[in-house]
């Protein structure tokens, strides 16, 4: 079941997030509100306060890196926005993604001809000298110098801004709701001058979701297991399983609850193949970071614990930058929906 080591260990390095913790969170800090209030509604300058750091621009940016960060949340919201011609090097990939043509457009992106480090990102020397205006972090790993990472300092003496994504900031994915990913899309929507854009896209996301949510009110929660297809991210059988985060929040409004919410008090849960076959199962969602068939994964999986309910029925779906921060999530709701409550949709 674990991934081939490279990958897993790329997956656990820039994971550091779900354990890790280096400063406090963006979200809700009066300084956010202070910041958008002195800011014009369009034109520049633009100024966030981003994990504590101020971050001003008199321009869109022209020259954007993303990092890895096991995400595509950045680069996909970047595209959603119809920016992918800002971006001069791109690290980020699920392999696939629920939007159609998305994970071809991400591959068609350039790579800056990135040899990435040791933590599986862009090394200090090579993010100098790809001249960024501007580098996107999924959490404030991706600037922490002990990593071989250029420091939110570095770039800014190198004249770019940075900007770590909602919940990055202390690395607390756990706390990653629906949200974030709006808030994601208008920060970006603000710092490249397109807000109308990005409010038409968190529109249409809540309505679909609203409308989602409505149709399987009051219908029982079935039990849902989330977990990354053949991923190893700790010691036992079953580490990439989910119990908190925005993996939740989706569930909820698609009109389910995660059967592994309480394992931990992070992110992912590392559990026992005992205590999962003793967990009683009604379906899963399967999310796929670069795996070509993780439908296969996931039959494999129901064979293991035929005393599932899920594997009695097959009842499953495969995911995958849906399921995660980003503009998508309204596919995810969607699709899991209509895999928990058929009839209702």
């Amino acid at each position: 079941m674990p991934m081939n080591r490279p990958v897993a260990t790329a997956l656990a390095a820039a994971l550091c997030l779900l354990t890790a913790a280096c400063g406090s969170s963006s979200d809700g800090k009066a300084g956010d509100a202070t910041a958008e209030a002195a800011a014009p509604k369009t034109g520049y300058p633009v100024t966030l306060d981003n994990c504590g750091q101020k971050e001003t621009f008199d321009k869109a940016p022209g020259r954007v890196v993303v990092m890895n960060g096991a995400s595509v949340a950045e680069v996909s919201t970047l595209l959603a926005l119809g920016l992918g011609d800002r971006i001069v090097a791109n690290q980020q990939t699920y392999g696939n993604s629920e939007v159609p043509g998305r994970a071809e457009a991400i591959e068609k992106l350039p790579d800056g001809g990135v040899e990435q480090n040791d933590a599986f990102d862009v090394p200090r020397e090579t993010m100098i000298g790809l001249r960024p205006d501007l580098v996107l972090s999924t959490t404030a790993y991706g600037f922490d110098e002990k990593n071989g990472f250029a420091t939110r300092d570095q770039l800014k003496d190198a004249g770019a801004r940075s900007y770590v994504s909602p919940q990055g900031c202390d690395q607390d994915t756990s706390k990653m709701t629906l949200a974030d990913s709006y808030r994601l899309l208008r920060d970006m929507g603000k710092v490249f001058n397109v807000s109308d854009k990005a409010e038409e896209l968190i529109t249409a996301s809540e309505k679909k979701i609203a409308a989602v949510a409505d149709k399987v009110k009051g219908e029982k929660k079935p039990k849902v297991m989330v977990l990354f297809s053949n991923m190893s991210m700790g010691g036992n059988d079953f580490s990439s399983v989910v119990a908190k985060g925005i993996y939740n929040d989706i569930l909820a409004e698609a009109g389910g609850a995660n059967a592994f919410e309480n394992a931990s008090e992070g992110s992912f849960a590392d559990l026992s193949k005992e205590k999962v076959a003793a967990t009683d199962v009604d379906a899963l969602v399967v999310i796929g970071y670069n795996d070509p068939d993780p439908a296969a994964y996931a039959e494999k999986l129901l064979k293991e614990f035929p005393q599932w309910p899920a594997a009695r029925n097959s009842t499953y779906v495969t995911l995958s930058d849906s399921m995660y921060l980003g503009p998508s999530n309204d596919l995810a709701v969607e699709k899991i929906a209509r895999m928990l409550h058929p009839d209702a949709l």
